[in-house]
């Protein structure tokens, strides 16, 4: 019971002891390098805030510059602020750009830090899933491409709901198969034994995918955000996924957009709400903040507020561990010990 409430207090100081700063900078308003600075004070991994809340965790999704549109700061600054918060490792994802490549470079510059890429299937690399690029990504230099998303900004499903125009880069078939495009990549990602995500597909077009995953020996199947606006599922579509085999991702910008933020058009989700779904199945599934938008909070306060949410929302600290430390370490390919 003593422990219970000497971590209690410690939450609450942690919460407390940002308030003032972490007002403006989750409003977004303060320039990227103000905020790295006011995110570095004392938050090298030897503080007790870092052991507290973030030692050990890995964001695998996360948006920063260089990019096509415009980010709250770039790649090496937000490795910066992880690593000296503790963080054990960031993987990056552009909608339109390869970003393992700059990891690469990233970590002659922070070599004790993990740092990972990622590849999104966006028009940028044509009118259709590009095996050819997939096949590149995996083979660049020291590997760090750990995660090849299906389309994003162009898929065939956000294009429909958001513009009611059919068209896009297809996942599937008129008659509900994967492409063979799509299976190839997925075999690319079995053969290295990195994340094959679903993107912006649809609920039934990633239960399709995650099908056929399973078939094709794909180990690191990620259904995206599953929690996010048209991607929001059902608890008994997540479960579908599970069973097939699936990882399933939720991300905490869901809490944190809306009114008043760089995402004003988008309905907030409650931590209530986030932390139902987290609980679903926590040994399959993993938190990422998804943030780096400008207006937005800087993705390790968003972690910090994420973690605190799922603790005061009655999950435990095990279930915790697994979503933002144990199981991102693990579909990167680092070691969980």
């Amino acid at each position: 019971m003593m422990k219970n409430r000497q971590d209690l207090s410690r939450r609450d100081f942690i919460r407390n002891s940002m308030m003032a700063g972490g007002a403006m900078l989750l409003s977004g308003v303060l320039p990227a390098q103000a905020q790295t600075q006011l995110l570095s004070v004392d938050e090298n991994p030897d503080s007790p805030k870092a052991d507290d809340l973030l030692r050990g965790v890995s964001d695998i999704h996360l948006h920063a510059a260089p990019d096509s549109k415009a980010r709250l700061g770039n790649e090496l600054e937000f490795a910066r602020v992880a690593r000296a918060a503790g963080y054990k490792s960031l993987l990056f994802k552009s909608n339109d750009f390869s970003c393992h490549d700059r990891a690469y470079l990233i970590r002659q510059e922070l070599p004790d830090f993990e740092v990972f890429g990622s590849l999104c299937m966006n028009r940028v690399h044509g009118d259709k899933v590009n095996v050819f690029a997939a096949e590149k990504a995996v083979a660049t230099t020291d590997n760090l491409c750990r995660c090849i998303w299906m389309p994003t900004q162009d898929a065939v499903y956000q294009n429909i709901r958001y513009h009611g125009k059919k068209e896009g880069i297809p996942v599937l078939d008129d008659n509900g198969h994967v492409l063979p495009e799509v299976v190839r990549v997925m075999e690319i990602c079995a053969e290295a034994n990195i994340i094959f995500a679903t993107g912006h597909s649809s609920h039934e077009e990633s239960i399709t995918l995650a099908r056929k995953a399973r078939e094709v020996g794909v180990k690191k199947f990620v259904v995206t955000h599953a929690n996010s606006g048209i991607w929001k599922m059902t608890h008994d579509q997540i479960k579908q996924c599970i069973d097939l085999g699936a990882w399933m991702e939720y991300s905490y910008i869901t809490n944190l957009w809306g009114p008043g933020t760089g995402l004003p058009d988008f309905e907030r989700m409650g931590d209530k709400e986030f932390a139902d779904f987290a609980r679903i199945a926590p040994e399959r599934s993993v938190i990422t903040t998804d943030l780096g938008q400008v207006g937005m909070p800087h993705p390790v306060e968003g972690m910090r507020r994420c973690i605190l949410a799922l603790l005061e929302n009655g999950l435990s600290q095990k279930q915790v561990d697994y979503m933002v430390r144990t199981n991102p370490s693990r579909l990167v390919g680092l070691s969980t010990l």
